[in-house]
Formats: structure tokens, sequence, C-alpha cells
């Protein structure tokens, strides 16, 4: 079981993720809406994983993950985008991403990277 932050602008979506991520035996300790609101929360939680939406007000996930990595070189963040955002994902993971997800989600998919990551 990992401790999960789930970063994503859309409610909807975090409540998706987190209903997701509990049925599949994880615990979701922190949400946050945007970049900023996600690098305070990972310091005060420290989680195991953090699932990080792309596009979002105020910092956006690119921003947030390089803010995460700079606190902790070891952070276990998995980026989520819409189809057609492969630019975006493949400069993610050159900030220190250690995976990615495409939305809509597929609960099998999230769960074997959340299990292969943490």
């Amino acid at each position: 079981m990992a401790k999960i932050m789930v970063v994503d602008d859309a409610a909807f979506m975090r409540m998706m993720l987190k209903n997701l991520l509990t049925e599949g035996g994880h615990e979701v300790v922190a949400e946050a809406g945007n970049g900023r609101e996600a690098v305070q929360l990972y310091e005060a939680h420290r989680p195991d994983v953090v699932t990080m939406d792309i596009t979002m007000p105020e910092m956006d996930g690119l921003e947030a993950v390089k803010a995460i990595m700079a606190l902790d070189p070891n952070a276990k963040v998995v980026m989520c985008s819409a189809m057609g955002q492969q630019d975006m994902v493949i400069d993610a993971i050159k900030s220190g991403a250690k995976s990615f997800l495409v939305k809509p989600f597929q609960k099998e998919k999230v769960l074997e990277e959340i299990a292969k990551i943490s």
C-alpha cells in the first residue's frame, strides 16, 4: 500500500482517482488543485507517490515536478495527461517524473503504474 497525493485542477478527476486508488488498497493522504499547492502539500505529507496533472492554473505540472524533485530527488511522480500531450510528458520525464498515465484512466493501468514505482 502506498501513500499517494493526487494533483489535478478538476475536482471530479481527483475524486475519480482517489476512489480508484482507495479501491486498489492505497491511501490518498493529500489532494491539490494546482502545482503550487502540490509542492506545499508534498513537503507536509511526503507521500510515496504523486499523481500529477500537467495543465493546471498557478503552477503547471511540469513546474511542480521540478519543484518537488528539488525538495526530494527521490520523489516518485506519475504524470497524468490527456491524449496529444506527448511532448509535455517527455519534458516531465526529463524533469524527473517516473511514469505517466493517459486520461481517461483505466483502473488496472493506474494500479499497475503505482505498484511499479512505489
